[in-house]
């Protein structure tokens, strides 16, 4: 994976705020000018769990809105879906960029997998309350996985979820504090696993590549786009029977607070994010240690 060009110079500008007019002065020379006529009206809260993909993409559709004189505010590494799902439904945030299958599992935990992405989609528009609802997904997708070390993939010769069924009984599983509550029935019935033991990481899942390293748990959900699974040489199981279902980025906003404008800047981004931008936007925050709304700002620069 290599990082992105940072454009620089008057080009750099001229990109964030093409379409935004020109009246209107900030002494930031990366925020667009506010234009007149054009803008929502609206103050758009856009908030993020506690891991670093969730943090980019918020302020990755937070440039975007800014870029465009949408007016932002953000409430940024919440901490898991319980938390930040209460604060959208109560109004406190207008804007949240969601994950269709993870967010229809939370929704609905006994309901089927759907077979496909717009199965998916359809399924969780079924299951908002009326005062939420989503935007278009995004291709790009992130999804859940059940990851071991190069160790004990070797020694297990594990290559699916199918192939845990002989060792499943002496392993422990580590993931975010509702990951057992999401998946354990699913496990069960699915591919007839049953786990030694569930510890959850409080951190939203940040902690389990360092966990399986030191056995404290021998198999951990780890998220597909994770540089860990890299620099860590892991093994993601292939999930054949697709119990972890779709995980396209897809926004979740209020109704009321997210007008047209703001709508078509967020389909707008969502239509140009790849799988292959988050791994390597990703890997720049967790391992080369750049800052989120810079790394956000570059890909912006660079997708005008």
């Amino acid at each position: 994976m290599r990082s992105l060009s940072i454009l620089a110079g008057t080009a750099l500008l001229a990109t964030l705020v093409a379409g935004c007019g020109d009246d209107g002065k900030s002494d930031n020379p990366l925020e667009a000018p506010k234009p007149s006529g054009s803008a929502s009206s609206k103050t758009i809260t856009v908030g993020s769990a506690a891991f670093p993909e969730s943090e980019l993409l918020a302020e990755i559709y937070a440039g975007a809105l800014e870029a465009k004189g949408v007016t932002v505010k953000k409430q940024l590494k919440i901490g898991e879906r319980e938390a930040y799902y209460k604060l959208i439904e109560n109004g406190t945030i207008s804007f949240f960029p969601e994950y269709n299958g993870a967010l229809l599992a939370y929704l609905d935990p006994k309901g089927e997998v759907p077979a496909t992405a717009e199965d998916t989609t359809k399924a969780l528009t079924g299951k908002l309350p009326a005062s939420l609802k989503i935007l278009a997904p995004s291709p790009a997708e992130d999804n859940d996985s059940l990851t071991v070390t190069q160790e004990t993939a070797t020694k297990h010769n594990l290559k699916t979820l199918d192939d845990l069924k002989p060792v499943a009984k002496d392993f422990t599983v580590g993931g975010p504090a509702t990951f057992e509550q999401r998946f354990k029935e699913k496990f069960s019935s699915v591919y007839g696993l049953t786990f030694k033991g569930w510890t959850p990481d409080r951190s939203g899942g940040g902690n389990i590549p360092t966990w399986l390293k030191s056995d404290k748990v021998q198999i951990g959900n780890v998220f597909t786009t994770s540089p860990a699974i890299v620099t860590q040489n892991l093994v993601v199981l292939e999930d054949p029977k697709h119990v972890f279902g779709f995980q396209n980025i897809t926004p979740l906003v209020r109704a009321d607070a997210v007008d047209a404008t703001a709508e078509g800047v967020i389909n707008g981004v969502s239509a140009k994010l790849t799988t292959e931008d988050l791994l390597k936007l990703v890997k720049e925050i967790a391992i080369d240690k750049k800052d989120a709304a810079s790394v956000a700002k570059e890909w912006l620069a660079a997708h005008p």
